[in-house]
């Protein structure tokens, strides 16, 4: 394959774009170390102003009002390629995009986020871009946003999304079932006993993890809080806030006053480490997280589920058994206590979880980006002896 180059294109709304990108990227170094990667935020490229609107944007829409964001996300779910929004999407950009990328002359073009996929894949269907498009699906449903004629090759997470792209007219042949990739670190074994001693935390009782994702989303988390303090049942508990400091400061009563150890975390790159120890954890239903969580083999336990991908990734969890949706205060109160009294069924969650996913995602993907790498090459070389 020689020297081999490769673009990541992702986005920084909701982080797990950016992780999925991250994730591949550390699986290409592990197998092609000299691998020359740029790794590009594809709305930031274009203004990072506008990022920043953009970006602000989502995160209050997704706060405060996500009943508007799941109208605007299923009403756009099953729009045409052709259709007159789809085609606007699909020239932001483009000779910026375009020229870039002939700088770069890459091998391979790996879209994490959908809006660019759809950019370079009209390029393709014209001819104009003679670089193979990988495209990675990073939720557990099919929105139209990801559904471009001109993409190479599809990395999906699990069946329904490979149906679902089937049923909107992709070429079976184009997709892959690997699971979400997620970094390599969530599939090496690590000691538990180890990482319980470095944080102190006691092996004979239940702990229960609650993360909000980067930017602390995760509606109701001092509710979740305060009921575990409270549990008559012992429960040790490790809550992320990410870079929600408000969050953080906003818990300094329920710790002191907490009847079970609260152990609290601001933005961390040891994820892995506490889904390690932990025996559930109370999370929002992005794709990465969910992945992230099954890859260890660990029940999730969804509170509220913003409408639109968040909501599908939660029915996806709840439907293969390796975990629940709560959707009211009640319903997160009642579903506790029953499991801190009931741990069998977080067991029986657990078992399920390490069923979900084929494994080794983020390998797998880069073995069929090399693939088709080699396919192109071979291509190529088959055109060029037939015009000589």
């Amino acid at each position: 394959m020689g020297n081999l180059r490769v673009i990541v294109f992702s986005a920084t709304f909701g982080a797990g774009h950016v992780r999925a990108a991250e994730a591949i990227i550390e699986a290409i170094r592990t197998k092609k170390p000299s691998a020359e990667i740029t790794h590009v935020d594809s709305v930031a490229f274009l203004s990072k102003t506008l990022n920043k609107v953009i970006k602000g944007t989502y995160i209050e829409l997704i706060k405060h009002t996500p009943r508007l964001w799941g109208k605007f996300y299923y009403r756009t779910s099953k729009i045409p390629p052709d259709s007159v929004l789809q085609r606007f999407l699909n020239v932001l950009g483009r000779h910026e995009f375009f020229d870039y990328i002939e700088g770069l002359r890459p091998d391979v073009i790996i879209c994490t986020y959908p809006t660019i996929a759809g950019v370079l894949a009209q390029l393709r269907l014209q001819g104009l871009l003679q670089v193979p498009i990988v495209t990675v699906v990073t939720d557990y449903a099919v929105h139209s946003q990801w559904i471009h004629p001109g993409v190479d090759l599809y990395i999906v997470g699990n069946d329904d999304v490979f149906q679902g792209l089937v049923n909107r007219q992709i070429d079976p042949q184009r997709i892959k079932i690997t699971g979400i990739p997620v970094s390599p670190r969530f599939e090496h074994p690590l000691n538990r006993q180890e990482i319980l001693k470095q944080y102190n935390l006691c092996s004979d009782q239940p702990i229960f993890m609650i993360m909000g994702g980067a930017y602390g989303v995760l509606g109701g988390a001092k509710k979740v809080c305060r009921i575990l303090a409270d549990s008559e049942v012992p429960v040790q508990s490790l809550i992320v806030c990410g870079r929600d400091e408000k969050l953080y400061k906003s818990l300094d009563g329920i710790v002191a006053e907490a009847k079970n150890p609260i152990y609290r975390f601001g933005y961390v790159r040891n994820v892995e480490e506490l889904m390690t120890v932990s025996d559930v954890i109370i999370t929002k239903a992005g794709g990465l997280t969910v992945s992230e969580a099954l890859t260890k083999h660990l029940p999730l336990l969804i509170y509220k589920p913003i409408p639109g991908q968040e909501d599908e990734n939660a029915h996806f969890v709840q439907r293969i058994g390796a975990g629940r949706v709560m959707n009211n205060e009640e319903e997160l109160e009642e579903t506790l206590k029953h499991l801190l009294r009931y741990p069998e069924e977080i067991s029986q969650m657990r078992i399920a979880a390490s069923k979900a996913l084929p494994g080794k995602a983020a390998e797998k993907t880069t073995d069929y980006i090399f693939e088709l790498i080699n396919e192109d090459l071979s291509e190529n070389i088959r055109l060029l002896r037939m015009k000589s």
